[in-house]
């Protein structure tokens, strides 16, 4: 298990790496070539997908991950599940994509909306393909389908916006993206054939009843504020504040969503091996990293914020919202790791308790404070995602899954980031290229020299057998 977990975490990195790569090129290129509004539909429509492409998968990562029937038959079958869900999901969006856009403050999006939907049978194809390579921690096999995919979609994307074909440039990318993902896929040896296999399909309805909704919550959580912003202040506000949001996800999605994709697999395989009692220890290891890592990225961007506007002077009012959405990636980073070993270890009732609530606190919250404007919203979001973390691991403790406080840990995170911002303090406000990767080079520097000396068994520690 040491060295799957080893390669598995280095491989997911790098496949991230090259993805979430592509995909900051993509937003660079956007924020150059497109105005607030036209980013703004654009993340609307993005949005829109994003939850159904979770409605069609619900949980198929889980299903394939813990299944102990014939992997392969339960993957056909669930592929089947899928590919059925996101076609009619398809055919629903296409047809009520104009009352959506109207809801949403962009209607001259509808268009986009029925482009994107077309998107929803093939990312399916290539999401239950992916999680059988996820089962394996054979990360490696999805380099091709995962990365090759959005690199294709990332330069079709830049290539059209640089000619000026506007915000539809991106749906276009993410078509030949969901299109490439499954035959990539089969290239790299992912074959799976449709099939049905009622014992698959029994067991995939009763886990996804749970997870389902969970991973439903999830995605809700994640866009809300997108449609929040929308319906309440219009598309041009939604511009600038999905440009820092994107910005600020780039942290969680290439640590804290590589160490819990890693992590889900190992503490499924410690549970189904009767090895529950390493749990705790496990997310100790898991939880230093994370901390620790997204930590340093977080400080460095939020201390950089104020370089946005090398992507034009329209952005400068998105610095603010940057640094404030780096607490909430911190925030949310952390209890993505501690859900995936609440899951694992078969809570996943009281994990969909937690996203639920967490989905009741936004909403609640963005009711009153969305009409005050993006930065409003940006604080509510940190708010909520930290009163969680409390909570969750209450959860934690109560399910014998908890560890001891890392105080160490916590104490050298909050050091180095306060030594960065006192370096911060003495750099010039650089608003070049060149200067502002000279000042996040300084301060994540400076962090380092702090927090890794003082966490020097971070990384030695997810050597270890968990």
């Amino acid at each position: 298990m040491t060295d799957v977990a080893v390669r598995g975490s280095l491989w997911l990195f790098a496949v991230n790496l090259v993805s979430k790569s592509s995909q900051i090129v993509v937003t660079l290129a956007l924020a150059l070539f497109l105005t607030e509004a036209d980013l703004g539909a654009v993340a609307l429509t993005v949005s829109i997908v994003n939850i159904g492409q979770v409605i069609q998968a619900m949980g198929v990562y889980d299903i394939v991950s813990r299944t102990a029937l014939d992997p392969l038959r339960t993957a056909g079958t669930v592929l089947t599940m899928s590919v059925a869900a996101g076609t009619v999901l398809a055919v629903v969006l296409v047809a009520t994509a104009n009352p959506i856009a109207a809801a949403l403050g962009a209607p001259d999006a509808s268009g986009m909306l029925r482009l994107a939907a077309l998107t929803l049978p093939f990312t399916a194809a290539g999401g239950v393909q992916m999680a059988l390579m996820h089962r394996e921690l054979d990360f490696r096999r999805r380099m091709l389908p995962d990365a090759g995919g959005m690199l294709i979609g990332a330069a079709v994307t830049v290539t059209l916006a640089a000619n000026g074909t506007g915000p539809t440039a991106l749906v276009l990318g993410l078509l030949c993206t969901a299109v490439a993902q499954p035959v990539l896929a089969a290239v790299a040896g992912a074959r799976i054939r449709p099939t049905w296999d009622r014992d698959a399909a029994a067991e995939a309805a009763q886990w996804l009843v749970v997870v389902g909704p969970g991973a439903l919550i999830a995605v809700l959580l994640i866009n809300v504020d997108y449609l929040a912003i929308g319906h309440v202040l219009g598309p041009e506000a939604v511009g600038g504040y999905s440009l820092a949001f994107r910005i600020a996800w780039v942290p969680y999605i290439m640590i804290a969503v590589v160490l819990g994709g890693v992590l889900f697999p190992i503490c499924a395989e410690l549970v189904r091996n009767g090895q529950s009692d390493q749990l705790p220890d496990t997310l100790r290891r898991f939880t230093t990293a994370t901390l620790v890592i997204t930590g340093g990225l977080y400080a460095t961007v939020a201390l950089s914020a104020h370089g946005i506007v090398v992507l034009g002077e329209q952005w400068a009012g998105a610095a603010r919202l940057l640094s404030l959405l780096c607490g909430y990636g911190l925030g949310l980073g952390l209890l993505h790791v501690w859900y995936q070993v609440i899951r694992a270890a078969g809570h996943a009732r009281q994990y969909l308790a937690l996203e639920a609530a967490h989905l009741v606190a936004l909403l609640t919250a963005l009711v009153f404070t969305t009409g005050l404007g993006p930065a409003a919203v940006a604080i509510t979001q940190v708010t909520v995602v930290w009163l969680l973390v409390p909570v969750t691991w209450l959860v934690l403790r109560r399910n014998g899954l908890a560890f001891p406080i890392p105080i160490r840990t916590i104490a050298g995170v909050l050091g180095a980031a306060l030594a960065c911002y006192a370096v911060s303090t003495l750099l010039p406000d650089s608003t070049t290229v060149t200067g502002l990767i000279t000042t996040g080079l300084v301060l994540l520097a400076t962090y380092c020299a702090i927090a890794l000396p003082l966490n020097r068994t971070v990384l030695i520690g997810l050597k270890e057998r968990a």
